[in-house]
């Protein structure tokens, strides 16, 4: 079977939203630190690029979460393979996500972080399938809805493929 990419959102569209959310968050904290949290590998991409457009004191730390392996669908089993490094007690929280699908995981790792004692805790994701979603999950800040197809690029992968793309593509099989 073999494999390609088609364009969903271009590089431009996705560089202009990043800029828009960063002004958004760094008015929303006015005043304030905020700790970043990149849920890796795919959201790094976006973490990154974010971080660099918010105008208050930022620090990062990064959680890997998995509930896919090397398949395209969501196996409904959460783990956590690296926790924080630092303690998030009393901080301003935005947990930073490359994309909102079924919602397993996100619901799953925003409970494991409010039992920790944040100031505040936000969600934060680059993309957000409703249609996918099985538990609900509150995101404070989105940057694009989109349709139910498999998506790379941008962090994004398929079998760890495709991350390094600038854009936002749909990956489609042919035989």
């Amino acid at each position: 079977m073999r494999e390609s990419v088609r364009v969903m959102i271009p590089e431009a569209e996705v560089d202009a939203m990043i800029e828009e959310m960063g002004q958004k968050i760094s008015r929303d904290y006015e005043g304030q630190e905020l700790r970043l949290i990149c849920v890796l590998k795919g959201g790094v991409f976006f973490a990154c690029e974010l971080a660099k457009r918010i105008t208050i004191p930022v620090s990062l730390d990064f959680m890997s979460v998995s509930s896919y392996g090397a398949g395209t669908q969501s196996s409904g089993v959460v783990k956590i393979i690296k926790d924080l490094d630092d303690s998030i007690e009393g901080k301003n929280v935005l947990v930073v996500e490359d994309i909102v699908d079924s919602g397993r995981t996100l619901n799953y790792l925003l409970d494991n972080l409010r039992s920790r004692r944040p100031k505040s805790l936000a969600l934060c994701t680059m993309l957000d399938k409703p249609s996918r979603r099985v538990v609900p999950v509150k995101v404070e800040y989105t940057g694009f809805e989109i349709p139910d197809e498999f998506v790379v690029g941008y962090g994004l992968d398929y079998a760890q493929k495709y991350r390094n793309l600038p854009y936002i593509g749909v990956i489609e099989f042919s035989e």
